[in-house]
């Protein structure tokens, strides 16, 4: 369950309540003694026994308060009742009673104390108590909650003192924030993210129905708690990517975490990307290959570069990363194989001493790794030969290290043959029927890799007199 008026979203399901005002029919009798209920929550936080210290809650539309009833019977899973009672901690004559009916014995019994009864600015107590036929248990120790239905009136203000707004900015160290409550007395933190859809605070629901709060302000990524109620809070944050625009969202929390509209801090960053610098002009296709990674000279005045995240595109195997030490001075090598059958591209990010991740910087090349076919008698895209007249083809290949080829006439079965003298080869084949021929070749190199596929269409000429 979220807290707050808004937004508000819904984790766990409540099932039908079955609530009356006043005291409902009594459940069907169980085997043993009813026992007061424990694990209480109101509003899916947990119960405060503090009334200097109530716990703060939305309750626009009502109240869930509950607790696990139960018997000393453990074996008797017979329905219960529970009952709530609330009243205001300066009047406790002005008891509201709502009952929950059927509920089951070991398992949480929500009931939902009515808004009407719960005044904004209000500190309330409330207990609940176990009811099995005609006898009840002792009631609970008073749990108390203050009521705030009303969210921040004004949004966060949002400040930088080392990235200016909506202007360039060189990158390389964390974006220092202060957040401000802009003059709300009651904000007590603030929620932020670099996405405008800020995260809903939520509840899971255990075992036994059983609430699992989780204070927000453990969760640095998108929380921070004000230094004090109505004031403020720093942040060292480092921008999801190297360079560009940049937004942070903000809004404040009040102690019912109630949130306002949300405010937003816009700024750019210059690139800070390395290089990336093949030893050999054109690396060859299916031979190691060493890159030379140099930081941006800005970065590595900031905070020293201490790796590199190497991502390559374009492996018939499939995208892979590899990551990368750097040295002392901020530079690395790296040694790829390239096999992409058409070409392959790197996407090379630096990570600092500080945490800061740089944009990508790039590097690409393509292959023509098709075999070259060629044939005196069956010219492609041309026409030639006829039924029974024998042609020859001749394979020669575009990189090096070919040991084989590999062909199919029209889809039937592939053929494989080796790689003779230069590394070429030559079949002989004969039409049994006349018209459009395709012809697929690929090779394979010594080391096993498939080059890419060459398509080459021809026609057999029909026999004169045919």
């Amino acid at each position: 369950m979220s807290f707050g008026a808004r937004p508000r979203a819904v984790l766990a399901c409540l099932g039908t309540l079955g609530l009356a005002l006043a005291v409902a029919s009594p459940a069907s009798a169980a085997g043993g003694t009813p026992t007061t209920p424990t694990q209480l929550f109101n509003g899916y936080r947990t119960c405060s026994t503090d009334a200097d210290r109530p716990t703060y809650v939305w309750a626009g539309t009502g109240l869930v308060v509950e607790g696990i009833p139960a018997t000393t019977d453990t074996t008797d899973n017979s329905s219960l009742s529970v009952q709530y009672q609330v009243w205001p901690v300066t009047d406790p004559t002005q008891i509201t009673t709502v009952t929950r009916d059927h509920a089951a014995p070991g398992f949480e019994a929500p009931g939902q104390l009515p808004s009407e009864a719960l005044a904004e600015g209000q500190t309330y107590a409330w207990r609940a108590q176990t009811v099995a036929g005609g006898t009840a248990s002792d009631w609970s120790a008073p749990c108390y909650v203050a009521i705030d239905d009303t969210r921040p009136a004004n949004a966060p203000t949002v400040s930088s003192p080392n990235y200016a707004p909506d202007t360039w900015n060189p990158g390389g160290e964390p974006v220092r924030f202060t957040l401000n409550a802009n003059g709300v007395g009651d904000v007590t933190g603030f929620e932020y993210s670099w996405q405008p859809d800020l995260p809903v605070i939520g509840t899971s629901i255990g075992d036994h129905g059983i609430p699992q709060p989780v204070d927000p302000y453990t969760d640095p990524r998108y929380f921070t708690r004000a230094d004090a109620p109505g004031g403020s809070a720093t942040l060292s944050l480092v921008p999801p990517t190297g360079s560009g625009r940049m937004t942070l969202w903000v809004r404040s929390l009040d102690r019912a975490y109630n949130v306002s509209e949300t405010t937003s801090y816009s700024f750019l960053i210059s690139s800070t990307a390395p290089t990336v610098t093949p030893d050999a002009p054109s690396p060859e296709f299916g031979r190691p290959a060493t890159f030379t990674l140099r930081p941006s000279a800005a970065l590595q005045s900031t905070s020293p570069v201490v790796s590199y995240s190497v991502h390559t595109v374009g492996s018939p195997d499939g995208d892979r990363t590899v990551d990368v030490k750097a040295a002392a001075d901020g530079t690395a090598q790296v040694k790829l194989t390239l096999d992409g059958l058409y070409g392959e591209s790197l996407s090379v990010t630096s990570k600092s001493a500080n945490g800061w991740v740089s944009d990508a910087g790039s590097w690409s090349t393509g292959y023509d790794t098709t075999p070259t076919v060629a044939s005196d008698v069956y010219p492609e895209n041309g026409s030639g030969g006829g039924v029974g007249v024998p042609g020859t083809f001749t394979f020669t290949p575009k990189v090096k290290g070919i040991v084989s080829y590999t062909y199919s006439f029209d889809g039937e079965p592939e053929v494989t043959v080796a790689a003779g003298a230069h590394h070429t080869a030559r079949i002989d084949w004969t039409p049994t029927s006349d018209g459009p021929v395709d012809l697929t070749v690929y090779a394979t190199t010594r080391s096993g890799l498939q080059t890419a596929p060459y398509y080459y269409s021809f026609t057999v000429q029909a026999n004169s007199g045919s």
